[in-house]
């Protein structure tokens, strides 16, 4: 795509109020242009074959097909990248599966503050999609190979992975290839508030490890998942011979709260050397920093590479200053992780 030309998005969405809010605010920004608008998925491909759209939003609940199997039956024809706007629903996830490539929350239609959120956030991300790679969950995503690993003794103590965009897909693949007896770990993905609730629960119920919601004081343990809260940053703390996390509320750190930083920061001042470092798919700089941190405190270091991301940003950076020892497809990132495990068995 030409930088010079406006970001061509079509407005799917039952309701004509919420069509016309939405696309008045996309079009108030100069870079994009809302060319056509449709009210269910029959009118939308027409749309998609007149217009040629480089962005989609879409609902989830429509008349007559709702939004994910709309989304099923458009990737294998049209790989337009598809931004899901619903109400707070585990229903996001599932159309993050079918190849949606981020979502956001429906505003409440009578609070101008919440209108005003939504449409700057949905700008930020229809920026973001116009420069992902749809259809990347189908080809390198599904053949992570589940690790069987005999014994747990290992001098790694935490597993720290940040992620953004494309992420939600991503961790489930990654985490359902490692086994029960895995080192714990921590979780920065930059979701919204209680849709990191939802996903935990989603995880821990889809894979073996154990998967929930941080909160301030769970340890950090073999075989426990913990994710950051939506709204508060996450930091790990040594208490005595084990680590606790504490998840606190805070100004945006590179633009999000929580923040991959955060955690990296902290997992490199605290566990050093008895730790792995992991940053996968996402847009922006959040997490380079804190990875650099923790490879010079002697932590084992990964990224995600370009040809298995939605979007090569985060990793692209980290990459870029020297903080990624070994880049990786995301398919063989757990390989490695058991690799290292095995390599520093406890000394």
């Amino acid at each position: 795509m030409n930088p010079r030309e406006k970001i061509k998005v079509l407005v799917v969405d039952d309701s004509i109020v919420f069509r016309e809010v939405l696309s008045r605010g996309l079009s108030s920004d100069p870079a994009i242009e809302v060319v056509a608008k449709a009210a269910n998925p029959f009118d939308a491909r027409d749309k998609i074959i007149q217009y040629k759209p480089d962005v989609m939003t879409c609902d989830i609940e429509m008349p007559k097909m709702n939004g994910i199997e709309f989304i099923q039956r458009l990737m294998p024809q049209y790989s337009l990248p598809v931004i899901v706007v619903s109400t707070i629903s585990e229903a996001v996830f599932d159309a993050m599966n079918a190849g949606a490539v981020d979502f956001v929350t429906k505003p409440d239609m009578k609070s101008m503050g919440t209108v005003e959120n939504f449409i700057s956030d949905m700008i930020s991300k229809i920026k973001i999609a116009v420069v992902s790679r749809v259809g990347v969950h189908n080809t390198n995503i599904a053949a992570a190979r589940k690790i069987d690993r005999k014994g747990s003794g290992t001098s790694i103590k935490i597993i720290a992975i940040g992620a953004s965009t494309g992420g939600t897909v991503a961790l489930h693949s990654l985490l359902k290839a490692m086994p029960n007896n895995t080192p714990g770990i921590v979780i920065t993905q930059h979701i919204p508030p209680v849709f990191s609730r939802m996903f935990a629960e989603r995880l821990d119920s889809s894979i073996s490890l154990s998967v929930k919601e941080a909160q301030t004081g769970d340890t950090v343990e073999e075989g426990k998942v913990l994710i950051a809260p939506g709204d508060r940053h996450m930091r790990v703390k040594k208490s005595g011979s084990c680590y606790k996390v504490e998840c606190y509320p805070g100004e945006k750190v590179n633009g999000h709260c929580p923040s991959v930083d955060v955690l990296f920061e902290s997992v490199a001042r605290e566990a050093k050397n008895q730790s792995v470092g992991i940053i996968l798919t996402g847009m922006g700089y959040d997490g380079a920093k804190g990875l650099l941190s923790m490879r010079r405190a002697g932590a084992q270091t990964i990224g995600q590479d370009k040809d298995s991301c939605v979007v090569y940003g985060m990793p692209k950076v980290a990459y870029d200053i020297g903080a990624v020892k070994y880049q990786l497809p995301l398919n063989t990132i757990p390989d490695m992780v058991d690799t290292i495990l095995k390599e520093r068995r406890s000394e």
